[in-house]
């Protein structure tokens, strides 16, 4: 067995040779909980949950973290908008970003930390670098840190970027140079006490990069397997987390791997252009198994489009599959070890190329049918074997009785019931602000989604179609 992964930092195919002989470490970036998941946020999970199945499929046990950043600057930009405290705001995010990934069929973390449950650690790495001569106090009052990024050499290893493009745009009071990046953030009158813990250099939260360097050291170890993380967060975060872990003397993980983004009919997904897909979005208009499956079967480090037809493309897809199970099945067909072709597993192995993987599964239908047709029965229980063990890997078997009667329909529903309260607060909160352009247009939104508001006196009341 040999799987190989596109590693970001020597740009190259590598092969996984685990810190550890039979175990691999996978630290992935999770959300920072300060709005609703979109479908980006889904695809990045899903990749990484596609990678853990494989690998474990390939005989590895595999630790997987997946953080949660529950104290921010957007957090507590966001929590007064939406009318509660910055903590409250945060744990109600991070819900509906659960209940979404169960949606799909996310296998769990085997840990899930939250930042403000690791400030300790990230005070001890903080004051590390400082000792070494890489990081310093402000010389002013503002109690903030910072990475000093002229005492680095390899700042810039990981995106391959100098000069200029590696200022990552951080406000700062009195840093020595624009490259350097904050540790720690000194407490400001204007934001909320509870976000603020005791430090060395004055009451204060960490920055953001400094959350994931200390907590994959704190879970994985001085160094590690495998980095996962969205393609956008390759600079600044990861190129920060690189160098800050580093410097502090770890080696830090061996393997840094990132996920393609999601373009929405040919653009770019941005609140700017208005076209954000929402996982209620998805979630409300195809089963979870189709939306999985459509957001699965693009390569993990291409761009993924969402265009008009891609649901449909994916439930077409996965009823051929459906099709050809209970066609063999009721066949009679000759039952067989359950064992994924070889063409399926050198693909998979292959930077985890599950277009071609996809591809294999397909053919193996294609000829499965051929056998039923000519009462092959031996040949066609051999394809029917093949086909569940495939899509049992990809986690996208529809014939599962966890996507009608378990997890993942239980899943879907609280997921979908999660985030339309979510918009209905939001939506409340605004009109009693008067702010009733943002009112009608969250209603709009919800309308256009198919789940239509009943405003009664005892608050407002959301069904499907009207039902």
């Amino acid at each position: 067995m040999t799987v190989r992964l596109y590693d970001t930092r020597s740009q190259a195919l590598r092969e996984l040779e685990p810190v550890v002989p039979g175990r691999v470490g996978m630290y992935v970036c999770g959300p920072t909980v300060q709005s609703s998941p979109h479908v980006g946020h889904l695809r990045s999970a899903l990749s990484y949950d596609v990678l853990r199945r494989w690998l474990t499929h390939r005989g590895l046990a595999v630790t997987l973290i997946r953080n949660v950043t529950d104290v921010d600057d957007k957090i507590l930009d966001a929590a007064p908008r939406a009318g509660s405290e910055w903590w409250a705001h945060a744990f109600r995010v991070e819900q509906e970003f659960a209940a979404a990934y169960r949606a799909l069929g996310v296998q769990e973390p085997t840990y899930e930390p939250r930042a403000t449950g690791h400030i300790g650690d990230m005070i001890s790495l903080i004051e590390r670098l400082i000792e070494t001569g890489h990081a310093y106090p402000a010389p002013d009052d503002s109690g903030d840190v910072w990475f000093d990024v002229a005492s680095w050499p390899d700042y810039g290893l990981l995106t391959r970027q100098t000069g200029d493009a590696l200022v990552s745009g951080e406000d700062g009071r009195a840093r020595r140079s624009p490259r350097d990046f904050a540790l720690w953030k000194g407490h400001k009158p204007e934001e909320p006490a509870s976000a603020a813990w005791a430090s060395p250099w004055g009451s204060g939260r960490p920055g953001w990069h400094i959350e994931c360097s200390a907590m994959a050291q704190r879970y994985l170890g001085a160094e590690f397997d495998i980095h996962g993380g969205g393609l956008d967060l390759r600079f600044p975060h990861h190129e920060n987390e690189l160098a800050q872990s580093t410097a502090s003397g770890s080696p830090f993980a061996r393997l840094w791997v990132h996920n393609g983004l999601v373009t929405v009919a040919g653009q770019k997904m941005s609140k700017s252009l208005g076209n954000s897909v929402f996982a209620a979005d998805l979630l409300g208009s195809a089963r979870p198994v189709v939306v999985r499956y459509a957001l699965v079967s693009a390569h993990y480090r291409s761009d993924l489009d969402l265009h008009d037809g891609a649901l449909l493309e994916a439930e077409e897809a996965l009823s051929r599959v459906e099709r050809f199970v209970a066609r063999a099945v009721e066949s009679g067909a000759t039952p067989a070890p359950a064992i994924v072709p070889d063409a399926f597993a050198a693909a998979m192995d292959d930077d985890l190329g599950v277009p071609q993987a996809l591809a294999v599964l397909h053919e193996t239908i294609r000829r499965g049918n051929q056998a039923i047709d000519s009462g092959a029965l031996d040949d066609a229980g051999a394809a029917l074997a093949g086909v569940r063990a495939m899509t049992g890997v990809l986690g996208i078997d529809p014939s599962d009785p966890a996507w009608s009667t378990g997890v993942h329909d239980d899943g879907s529903r609280d997921a979908l019931g999660a985030l339309v309260e979510r918009l209905i607060a939001e939506r409340q909160a605004a009109r009693e602000a008067r702010d009733f352009a943002t009112a009608d247009r969250v209603r709009d939104e919800l309308a256009a989604a198919g789940i239509a508001l009943t405003d009664t006196g005892d608050g407002t009341r959301w069904s499907i179609d009207g039902r």
